[in-house]
Order: C-alpha cells, then structure tokens, then sequence
C-alpha cells in the first residue's frame, strides 16, 4: 500500500510557549489510524521561560494551568514512546512541532522511538487544493475547540482523510475511463 493511500495516517500537534526558537513545548496530542486519541499539557523544565503571551491567546493555556495540570516531561516522552513507538506520524505544522517534540526528549534526557515527518509528504496536489475548504467543513461539523492539541491533531487526521476520500472518487471516473479507451 502506497503512502498516499494511507485513510487515516496518524497525526501529532504540539502547542507552545511561543512562536520562535525560544518557545517550548507546553502541550503535546495525536490521533492515531485506530481513531486513539492522546493529550497532554507539559510541565516546563526550569530552563523553559520564554512565555509569550499572544501565543497564550491563541491556545489559551496559562502558566498557572501548567505548573497545576503538566505532566513532567520525561513522563510525557516515556507515553509518546510507549504510544508510538515505531510508527510514522505526521504533523502538518512539521517545521515546528518537530524540534519541539525533540527539545522535549532532548531535556527529557529519552532516545524518541517514533518518526515524525511532514504532512505535505503524504498529501497529493489534489488534496492540497481542496485542504482549506474541507478543514473549514471539518471544524463546522465537529465543532471542536481549537489550538489545543488532540482536537488539531483530529481535525487534521480528518481533513486528510475527507480530501482522499474526495479525490479518490475524482479519480474514479478518469480511471475507468482510461480502462475502457485501453489505456
């Protein structure tokens, strides 16, 4: 099976602290292929200070809910490993979430035992150029709350699944057409 055809790849988010290379991590979710659904909030290493707080506007976790609600970060990296392990997940925001994901395991002093890759390496042309509409369809008919982690990470799991479910059937007329010219 090709890695286009992958109905419902799993998917990670990561919120955080900030917007540039001093943010953290401060929460972490996935949505796996068996519809599994993760989250949790961080506790930041005391080296982690960098708050910005338009970043807080847009997730909506305070510091307070942190120090009261986080998981300490080698036990939040243990669970992505232990949940993950071995598997390819994707993250449509990759050139973030990824070095987030590894500063968290990099302070967490654990070896990552998952792949995490770019979204764009599994979604096709077709897909891309319908992304937008169906997420905003997505996010009407699920009603979720959004920024915070798990909920991205399903919507985005669902929004990739929808945009192949509709170019596949786009595909499916042209495929049958080129069967009965012998093509």
């Amino acid at each position: 099976m090709s890695s286009r055809r992958i109905p419902r790849p799993a998917i990670i988010d990561v919120e955080a602290s900030g917007f540039g290379p001093s943010s953290y991590p401060i929460e972490v979710g996935f949505a796996l292929t068996d519809g599994t659904r993760f989250s949790s909030l961080i506790l930041p290493d005391p080296d982690w200070t960098y708050w910005d707080e338009s970043a807080e506007k847009v997730h909506h976790v305070t510091r307070q809910t942190l120090s009261r609600y986080g998981r300490p970060i080698c036990e939040v990296a243990a669970i992505l490993n232990d949940r993950l392990k071995g598997k390819s997940i994707y993250s449509d925001g990759w050139v973030v979430d990824k070095p987030w994901i590894e500063k968290l395991f990099f302070s967490a002093r654990i070896r990552q035992m998952f792949q995490v890759s770019s979204l764009e390496t599994i979604l096709t042309e077709r897909q891309m150029q319908i992304w937008h509409e169906t997420k905003r369809c997505v996010l009407a008919d699920f009603k979720l709350i959004r920024h915070r982690a798990s909920s991205d990470a399903f919507i985005i799991q669902e929004t990739y699944a929808r945009t192949l479910a509709a170019t596949n059937a786009n595909d499916a007329p042209l495929a049958e057409a080129r069967m009965s010219n012998g093509d």
